[in-house]
């Protein structure tokens, strides 16, 4: 596989992940760090970190509506819920994962 297929599969894979996150609102955030070790904040950060290392000026703002597919604070408001204190306890067993 030549370099360009490449990229532009693991684009497709990206947008797709993207695609299903937005779609998945029923998931939160806490869990996916719990079970996965990362959460649609960290693919935000990461994208964020990708446009910066290619020169683009990108705020974590900016990353996270590509990734939310809204405004953080909107998606926040609609989906969002209140974490249990079974999911914080699972969060804080596991924190040093997550660092």
């Amino acid at each position: 596989m030549n370099e360009q297929t490449k990229l532009e599969l693991e684009a497709a894979a990206f947008r797709r992940l993207v695609s299903h996150l937005q779609d998945r609102t029923d998931v939160q955030n806490i869990d996916m760090m719990n079970l996965a070790g990362f959460c649609r904040n960290c693919l935000s950060k990461w994208y964020m970190a990708a446009a910066e290392e290619k020169g683009e000026t990108m705020d974590y703002g900016q990353a996270r509506e590509i990734v939310y597919g809204m405004p953080y604070d909107e998606w926040k408001s609609k989906h969002q819920l209140e974490a249990t204190a079974e999911q914080k306890a699972a969060f804080e067993k596991s924190k040093p994962a997550h660092d």
